[in-house]
């Protein structure tokens, strides 16, 4: 599919960052596999002349979704430090478009959609086909999916540039699901 990419697309790489990489505070199983894929879709974003835009936390320390202040997640994605940097094998040009998400201590976005403008942005960029990769498969890729098919956009996932956290078995699963039902389509092809 990726050879097929054309003007009107755009490429979305989710929070591909280290804490969610293995030896990261909140590591997806095998989260650093996604890297060579989403690294191929890249290059074939920027032949094609498209825009790719990558999302991250980027948290202040005492962000409400961390254990210590009773949110459901350990301290993760801490902005400028080494957890919220992307993957450093992750090929991002410096022309990436780059939304920062999770910024307010007391409200939690699991979106790149969420409060960032996105929508917006692509939007006016005349995008209309987004293929979306990234971690996890069942937190803030599915909400990122979920939102971009509400937003109008052609939305498809490429199902092996994304990993699941699983917290309850199945999840990954269900997620599948839930984007599927949404009207996202879920891409099995590199």
């Amino acid at each position: 599919m990726k050879d097929k990419l054309k003007t009107g697309d755009a490429l979305l790489v989710v929070d591909v960052q280290n804490d969610f990489c293995p030896g990261g505070a909140l590591a997806v199983p095998d989260g650093d596999t996604v890297v060579p894929v989403l690294n191929a879709w890249i290059e074939a974003a920027q032949a094609a002349g498209i825009p790719v835009i990558a999302s991250r936390d980027w948290h202040p320390a005492d962000h409400c979704s961390f254990d210590d202040r009773d949110g459901p997640w350990p301290r993760h994605c801490v902005r400028e430090t080494p957890g919220a940097a992307f993957h450093p094998d992750l090929d991002l040009a410096d022309d990436a478009i780059i939304v920062s998400k999770g910024r307010d201590r007391d409200r939690d976005n699991y979106s790149a959609f969420d409060d960032t403008g996105l929508a917006d942005r692509l939007h006016g960029l005349g995008v209309q086909r987004l293929f979306v990769g990234g971690l996890a498969q069942d937190v803030c890729v599915r909400a990122t999916v979920l939102d971009a098919c509400e937003a109008g956009f052609d939305t498809h996932l490429i199902r092996n540039a994304t990993r699941a956290v699983d917290v309850s078995p199945g999840d990954g699963d269900r997620a599948l699901e839930a984007m599927r039902a949404a009207g996202a389509w879920i891409e099995d092809t590199a």
